[in-house]
């Protein structure tokens, strides 16, 4: 934990903390949350699904700034820094899909939950993962070479997943490259005949992308700062980005839980658009209303995220007396009063969010920082 915070940059923390902010309010809908609030059953595309590709977005920018630090340390150290961090957040991911590592029937009987029973890949393992890989590249390599890898990972998964399967759930070759590595019990869906895991391994392969744009654009940033051709230059990626991702829809369909070339290429475009517009409002205009809203959940971004998780996975493990999940129960004799529509839904979840707002704005202001 750190006491003190190191010199930031402000778009990237509103960035990122608008990420978070939509991020919990998408995962503690109630139970008939707007269309929008949802992810796309299949193929498609909603602005739910722009949420965890931006928050790796924001990852690739973050270390674009670290850069400058890791080029003043010795090499072994920054690769160590690296690879702790990627096997903490890992670990992290995987016991908080552990969690409270018993099973709780609605008669409140405990069982046993095995490990073998437990999910190995989730959210933050896949941010693991391509944080690590996408850091080491960073690194070591320069930027030519790291276009020419977004082009070969992009290429590279499109032929893997035409070669090798289909573009279904049960045909893809994520799907089955998950069961035949991972086997079923260790993936998100466990049956027999839908066994799929939205962040297995094969998909981790074109969502390191989305890190290695996110520096580029952040090394983009850094260079030309305060410069309206830096600002044309990035916006013109990001139509780009979007162009592309649309024409490759064509034969690659765009898809997030196959995490598709075409769900790359327009996930990062849309993330160079919405980190130009909020560099030209904050940066540019000087426009700062409402930007310290999303600055607090920016600065204390991994912790508060774990907060929005952890708590409503323990609210959804235990019961009351008549068999409703604590979760489900609280909604009820709250915002569940107003009726079945999406109205107490959202209210639902912009409470919860709020109340995740608050314990950062606490830490915020005693300049309490929790990295790792």
């Amino acid at each position: 934990m750190n006491q003190t915070a190191p010199v930031r940059f402000l778009a990237l923390d509103v960035f990122r903390g608008l990420t978070i902010c939509f991020m919990i309010i998408v995962n503690t809908g109630g139970p008939n949350p707007f269309q929008e609030l949802r992810h796309a059953q299949w193929n498609g595309f909603t602005l739910t699904d722009l949420v965890f590709p931006s928050f790796l977005f924001a990852v690739g920018t973050a270390i674009s700034f670290s850069k400058t630090k890791w080029e003043q340390q010795p090499s072994r150290t920054v690769v160590t820094k690296i690879l702790k961090r990627t096997v903490l957040l890992f670990l992290i991911g995987y016991l908080m899909y552990w969690l409270p590592f018993v099973k709780v029937d609605p008669q409140n009987h405990i069982h046993p939950f095995p490990i073998d029973e437990t999910r190995i890949f989730g959210v933050l393992q896949r941010i693991a993962l391509c944080y690590g890989i996408g850091a080491l590249l960073i690194y070591y390599c320069q930027r030519k070479t790291i276009l020419y890898t977004c082009a070969g990972l992009l290429l590279g998964y499109w032929l893997l997943a035409t070669v090798f399967g289909d573009y279904t759930l049960n045909g893809a070759a994520a799907t089955k490259l998950d069961i035949l590595t991972l086997t079923p019990q260790h993936l998100y869906k466990k049956g027999p005949e839908n066994a799929f895991d939205p962040e297995g391994l094969l998909s981790t392969l074109p969502a390191i992308v989305n890190v290695l744009i996110g520096c580029l654009a952040g090394a983009h940033i850094k260079k030309n700062a305060k410069s309206y051709e830096m600002l044309a230059l990035l916006a013109i990626a990001g139509f780009l980005l979007l162009s592309l991702g649309y024409l490759w829809n064509l034969v690659f369909p765009i898809n997030k839980k196959l995490w598709t070339s075409s769900f790359v290429c327009l996930t990062s475009g849309l993330d160079c658009l919405i980190i130009a517009t909020i560099l030209y409002a904050v940066d540019f205009k000087g426009k700062r209303a409402g930007a310290s809203f999303f600055e607090i959940f920016g600065k204390n971004a991994l912790f508060i995220y774990l907060l929005s998780e952890v708590v409503p996975i323990l609210l959804s493990s235990f019961y009351t007396a008549g068999g409703q999940s604590l979760f489900k129960a609280f909604y009820n004799v709250t915002f569940g009063q107003l009726g079945t529509g999406h109205i107490p839904s959202l209210l639902w979840s912009v409470s919860f969010m709020l109340l995740c707002w608050l314990v950062g704005y606490v830490l915020y202001k005693r300049k309490i920082f929790i990295r790792l």
